[in-house]
């Protein structure tokens, strides 16, 4: 290295402080219940609509194409910004990455598609839950965790 050229040194990384509740007890960091569950129920949801094609593929609601199961994501009719309706099965389909992530018009064939799928009075039912408000609590994450990896462990051994 030319002499000319200095390096500045390398700072070392801080650790994070211990979280101190009031009384001063040491508070341990809770693991995210909320992201585990997004990832066991998506697959759940993927695997659900991949089982009529023996799970290595699946049929995209918007634009019909039939595509490898690693393609698919977990589509959400009703935001997941909605709580009530975010781990509901009735509003979840399996869809193309492209259609769920970049389609503005999908929800459009995704609607029609929920509706033949689970009825007019079902959806009518998911519209009212949608506008309700839910505040999910750590036992009944975890509750909903083991439920969907013993139905996805289940799906899996049936291959």
């Amino acid at each position: 290295m030319p002499y000319y050229i200095k390096r500045k040194p390398k700072k070392k990384k801080e650790k994070p402080l211990p979280l101190f509740d009031k009384a001063g007890i040491k508070v341990k960091k809770k693991p995210d219940l909320v992201a585990k569950l997004d990832k066991v129920f998506s697959l759940y949801i993927r695997l659900r609509d991949s089982k009529p094609f023996g799970y290595k593929y699946f049929k995209c609601p918007t634009c019909g194409r039939i595509l490898p199961f690693e393609q698919a994501d977990c589509s959400h009719y009703f935001s997941r910004r909605s709580n009530s309706t975010r781990f509901d099965e009735d509003n979840c389909m399996a869809e193309c990455r492209y259609d769920n992530r970049f389609n503005a018009e999908h929800l459009h064939k995704l609607r029609e598609a929920l509706i033949h799928r689970i009825g007019e009075k079902k959806f009518q039912i998911l519209e009212w839950k949608h506008n309700q408000t839910k505040k999910w609590n750590d036992f009944e994450l975890k509750e909903l965790i083991k439920y969907y990896q013993a139905l996805n462990k289940k799906m899996r051994t049936e291959k």
